[in-house]
Parts: C-alpha cells; structure tokens; sequence
C-alpha cells in the first residue's frame, strides 16, 4: 500500500495536492468539463454538452445557506419540502439511488425531513451473507467455492439492484468508498462470504455511529486481511517489528488524514504557511503497536483451532477478529500527543480509536468526502462546517451520529435550494456504477432466476470501468482531492474526483456497454427492465423523453437537448398499433440518449 511519507514526498508539488486533497474548492463547472472531455457524447452525435463556462465566483459561493447549524429535524433549512416533481427527484437522487414516480409521489407526500425519518426507522433488509446461503454458495463440503470470489459480485449487485433498503444501501456504498476493502485483493478461505460480511457490516452501521462502525471496520476479517492486521504481531527483539498498514491507513484515510483542519474542511497552516501534518512516522510506529495481536475466531472448530484441519467452516469470517495476547505488544504507546495504556491489548484498542474518533479533524475530514459522493464535488466550506457541526454534535450532544451527518448534507439549503442549480459550478459527475445502479431501480430491472450473475464490471473498454467492492486500492477508484489536469479546473485547483476515472476508453466503453444493456439487458436476457411506464408513454416521443428526464435527470435536461433527442426518436414513428420490437427500441432510444447526455452524467 502507498505509504503517507510517500505522499508528502515532493515539495511544493505536494503542498498544493494536498491543499486540494482537504479542501480547497474554488469553483469551475463540472458540466463543461464534461462536454471537453468527450463524456456527453450521444447518440449519433445529436448531444451537444451543455453550458458552463469558465471559472465561476468561487467555492460554491452563490449557492446558499449562512454559519448557522439548523436543527436535524430540518427547522431552519430555507427548504423543507419539494415543490415540484423536479425537487423531488433530485433529493432521491442523491439521497439512494433513483428516483422513480411511485417514489416521487411518496415524498410529496410530507417533509424531507419526515422522508428521512421513515428511511432511518425502517429496518435493515436482507443480508448479503444470507443470500449466499440462499444460493447454495455456503455448502462447507463444496469447494467450488471456497476460494471464489465470483460470487461476492452477485450478492453485491443483488443488494444494489433489487431496490430494497435503497437509501441505507445508498449510504453504505458511499462508506464502501471510505472505509475501503477491495474483493480482488483479499486473500483467504471463504473470500465472497467475507466481501459480503464487510458489505453487511456497512449497511448495518451506516445509521449508526462512526465510533462505532470504526471499532467494526477494524476487527472485521476481511478488513484484516486487506490491511494486515490479522496475524499481526508484536516484535520479537530480532529484528520483526509490528505491521503498519493498517495504523497508517486508519488515520490518513479513515479518520484524521494528511494535515490539520480548520472546521470548514480549509487546511490549517504553520507560521511558514505550509500545512501542518497530523502525525509523524512516530505516531504510526506507536500505534502499530495496538494492532498486533488480533487473527480469525475460529470458534466452536475445535479442529481449525487445534491445526487439525485446513476447511475452515465459513463463519469466521463474520466474527469480530479475536485477541491472542500473548502476540499484543505491551510496550507503551504514545500518539497523537496522548499516552495509551498497552498492557490489555483491549483496552488500548478502546482507548486509541477513542483518540482518533475525537481528533478534531475526523468531522470535516469525513464530512467533505460525504458530501462529494451524494452531492456536489466542490462543497463550500460552509457547506462542510454545518455538516462537521452535526457530526460533532446530533443536537442532543451526540458525536459520530450518521443519521444527523446524512441529513445536513442532504437538507442543506446548498443541496436543496434552486441556487445551486443557477451555479455552473455546482454538482459532481455520476458514477459509472450508480448511473448502472439507477438505470435498473428506475426501470424496473430485475434478474428472472434470481441470481444476479454480474461479475466484474471493471472493465472501462467494454463494461462500466467500476464495480462495487473493487477499487483498485485503498485509496478507492479515485482521490477525493483529483483535479482533472489541463481544464479550466485546474487553472482554478477544483476538485472532481470521479474524473480520475474518465479517459477516451472508459467514455467509449460505457456508451457501448450502456447502449446494448438498456436495449438488451445482461446474461442473455436474464436482467432487463420491464419499461412498463415508459411504455405506456411509447407514441408521444415528448412525453416519454420528458418523463425519462424527470426520473433519470431530476427534469434538468435542456429544452435544446430535449428538442435534439424529440426530433431523433419523431424520425422513426411509433404508434400504439407498432410491433412491441419498435416500441421496446424507442424506449431504449430514450433511455440511452438521456443517459449519454452531459445533462444527466453531471448530477445537480
């Protein structure tokens, strides 16, 4: 793994990359970004990208909202309920991840506010470990899949795809691109029922508390193995000293990172005006010191423990890791500026995550990242410091309470105020996966047999170019401090992090995939949409685009994209006596130009 002193290494250069890595946003628009870098591309190339300009005032900066923290119940917010079917998919939009018209119709029906409390009341959903039972891929005596990873694919896509829990399952994919573990680079028996433990643990705590998910993210077994904790031991006076990984990640990208935060997310700098780091190689070395000692529960498997077999049944790999004190170190710990007694190796884990959860950093830190993977890639920095406010305080003294931090980022009159949607600057471009993800929630897609076989969709020439569960690091499929070099953004040191994975190949490859997908389906016709809605709508080609654009776009394609994609379907005429094959194509048609368009690859 790439290692923090690596990442200061460079000088000036790294000065400036990690200004932008904690927060410094002047504002440029992404959407014509997108329009350069060939991404709204369309069909027969009728799409034109859309406006924007150059630089725009700066950090976000018509876009809303005072100093002020409202309350979570959503008092104080200038926008407490949609006003227009628009409004409304646009806060499902960022809120899970479609927005179809049954859904839009229920949040008409009240509040965001009292929207946000039914999803936080509703009880967690199936279980990605479950379905593989369900599927027969947890038979011990079947080694076929004792070493697979294939399906962990399945179980994801199956979460991601049926719908179900939406926005839970939404904000567990955002923490998957936080606390990040990779399928492909974890190595152990029974690795898809790990990769679907570790998915579970996310959706489990994600209305829960950081604290709390941060003790689970550590001794999870897949988390283990991915940053080696497991099996990590003290030193032995010859030479062995205890693994860092996980001690360096744990603070850079989990809690505290790289330098010292105001509250708005903007680095704090020494008198010499260069940023201040957080620790020191030090700090690292010392808290190593903590993780040592930590393996698999091989519980009730009198024979796994006894090193008398090698088939490991496979619930270890949902037990919290298991403390063998005799591999913990016991020598003192001192990090961060605070002593941690090391002699119980459970107490000094309390006590050291203890001290990064209330490191006055993790708030900001963690809620810039938040807000650029629901809303908008360049929050402003008060945008950040009314989030950090929530995260250090619920309103009821409560610090790390997810459901407070999700809500101010999603009530935020910067989320929610029509402001935003003036701003060039405004917005973030639409995951690969999430655009996948929202074309099949929204149209009803489904696998007939129930097995979701998707694979790996990582392929950037001829699938997504991104896959649930397989960044390519830890550092996730993209930094959060990524500026796109040579635009206009980088001209203003703009952050937009999904374009880290936008090249000519990965442009071409989603149309090509997308555009046979939305027509077709997958695996043979196993996944396809149903379309019932849009079918309905078929003969009215302004109709049909108008509603796609309101469940896919949250209505903001332009009326000069509309009218280009109305005059491309009207050149084939559909009418409720054509064959079912000529009105499934319009449909696609529909469905593939919006999504092609800069109009919807830019979410606002």
């Amino acid at each position: 793994m790439e290692h923090a002193t690596q990442e200061r290494a460079g000088g000036s250069q790294a000065t400036t990359e990690a200004a932008l890595e904690s927060g410094i946003d002047p504002a440029v628009s992404p959407r014509s970004w997108a329009g350069r870098a060939g991404v709204g591309l369309g069909l027969l190339g009728a799409l034109a990208a859309c406006g924007g300009g150059g630089p725009g005032e700066g950090a976000g900066g018509g876009a809303g909202g005072g100093s002020g923290v409202p309350a979570p119940d959503g008092s104080g917010y200038a926008y407490l309920s949609a006003t227009s079917d628009a409004d409304a998919a646009r806060f499902l939009q960022q809120a899970q991840f479609a927005s179809t018209r049954s859904a839009i119709a229920d949040l008409r029906r009240g509040s965001y506010a009292d929207w946000l409390q039914r999803q936080f009341a509703s009880p967690q959903g199936s279980t990605a470990w479950d379905w593989l039972d369900a599927q027969g891929y947890g038979v011990v005596d079947d080694h076929a899949y004792y070493f697979s990873r294939a399906p962990a694919d399945f179980a994801i896509w199956s979460q991601l795809l049926s719908g179900e829990d939406a926005m839970r399952r939404r904000m567990a994919l955002a923490l998957s691109e936080f606390f990040v573990v990779s399928t492909p680079l974890v190595s152990l028996t029974w690795p898809s029922h790990a990769m679907a433990h570790w998915w579970d643990t996310l959706v489990t705590h994600a209305f829960g508390n950081f604290r709390t998910l941060l003790q689970a993210v550590t001794l999870n077994p897949a988390m283990g193995v991915f940053l080696n904790t497991r099996g990590n031991q003290k030193e032995d006076g010859k030479g062995r000293q205890p693994d860092e990984n996980y001690a360096r990640e744990v603070m850079q990208l989990f809690t505290i990172g790289l330098y010292e935060l105001h509250a708005d997310g903007t680095l704090r700098t020494g008198s010499d005006g260069k940023p201040i780091e957080t620790y020191d190689a030090a700090d690292v070395s010392n808290l190593a010191r903590v993780f040592t000692g930590y393996d698999f529960d091989y519980a009730g498997d009198a024979k796994v423990a006894a090193g008398q077999s090698m088939i490991y049944p496979r619930d270890y790999t949902r037990r919290p890791m298991k403390l063998n004190p005799s591999r913990h170190s016991t020598l003192p710990v001192r990090f961060l500026a605070t002593d941690v007694p090391n002699t119980d190796g459970a107490v000094a884990l309390q006590r050291a995550l203890d001290v990064l959860f209330f490191h006055p950093n993790v708030g900001p830190f963690f809620a810039r990242q938040m807000i650029q993977r629901l809303v908008t890639s360049n929050p402003s920095p008060a945008y950040v410091a009314r989030v950090a406010a929530r995260f250090n305080d619920n309103g009821q003294g409560v610090r790390g309470d997810l459901r407070a931090v999700w809500s101010a980022i999603l009530l935020d009159d910067e989320a929610r105020g029509p402001q935003s949607l003036a701003d060039p600057s405004w917005g973030k471009l639409r995951e690969p996966m999430l655009r996948f993800i929202q074309w099949a929630q929204s149209f009803g897609a489904r696998s007939k047999t129930g097995t979701w076989k998707l694979g790996d969709l990582s392929d950037p020439a001829t699938r997504l170019g991104q896959s649930p569960l397989r960044a390519p690091s830890v550092f996730n499929f993209f930094r959060p401090g990524y500026v796109p070099p040579g635009t206009a953004m980088a001209q203003a040191q703009a952050t937009a992090p999904e374009f880290q994975i936008v090249t000519e190949s990965s442009v071409g490859g989603y149309l090509n995939f997308m555009q046979g997908v939305v027509r077709n389906g997958l695996l043979n016709g196993d996944l396809s949409a149903s379309y019932a809605e849009e079918l309905a709508l078929v003969a009215d080609a302004d109709a049909l685009l108008r509603h796609v654009a309101l469940v896919l776009a949250a209505a903001q394609v332009s009326e000069a994209n509309h009218a280009l994609m109305r005059s491309a379907l009207e050149a084939t005429p559909v009418t409720a006596s054509s064959s079912d094959a000529a009105k499934l194509n319009r449909v696609a048609a529909a469905v593939f130009m919006t999504m092609a368009s800069a109009d919807y690859l830019v979410q606002r």
